[in-house]
């Protein structure tokens, strides 16, 4: 499914029936940049349209970074610890950055707090692949880590993101606000 040995020569992948999902590479930064000013996208995720200097910055600077991070935590102890990774989703028949899918601490809610998150561009919605995606996700960290729990939060309107949380298995918990806004609070156990 994946492959973590020898990371110097090995990118990170995760294989789904139609999508893979890859750990960012510096040439994927164009594509995320124009994903995350799509008005579908950053109406729910506050804060993602950054202007492309700010992006390039966290992008290079922390996400990448911060993917090695985890990866390399993973490899010697299996725990992610507070790392985030974050994954592009390409399609399997073209290679195409079509979306984002990810995993990293939800300050904003008690512990444990290791969400899932996800994002894809418009072409591309109610498809499947975001449920390949975040399942595809949700396996390995279940598989691979020492993770017993995962969290998704998704905004209360939001019926799309609803829908791919609800058919991975989540259970509903109630709602929370997180920046003012009311969001669906779920859970799911290994």
């Amino acid at each position: 499914m994946s492959h973590l040995q020898n990371r110097s020569n090995s990118v990170f992948t995760i294989e789904c029936q139609d999508i893979i999902l890859r750990e960012y590479q510096a040439d994927d930064l164009d594509a995320l940049h124009n994903l995350t000013w799509q008005p579908h996208f950053h109406k729910y995720l506050i804060g993602w349209n950054a202007p492309r200097e700010q992006r390039e910055e966290w992008f290079l600077n922390y996400e990448i970074p911060e993917n090695e991070r985890f990866l390399d935590a993973l490899s010697r102890t299996g725990d992610p610890e507070q790392y985030r990774l974050r994954l592009g989703i390409l399609l399997k028949e073209t290679g195409e950055f079509i979306g984002i899918c990810g995993t990293g601490i939800k300050d904003e809610v008690s512990p444990p707090n290791r969400e899932i998150f996800y994002g894809i561009s418009e072409p591309y919605q109610n498809k499947g692949y975001t449920t390949q995606a975040a399942r595809g996700l949700i396996t390995y960290l279940f598989e691979n880590t020492n993770v017993e729990q995962l969290i998704a939060i998704a905004h209360l309107r939001n019926d799309s993101s609803n829908k791919v949380i609800q058919k991975c298995g989540f259970q509903y918990c109630g709602d929370v606000e997180i920046e003012g806004q009311p969001h669906c609070y779920y859970k799911l156990t290994k």
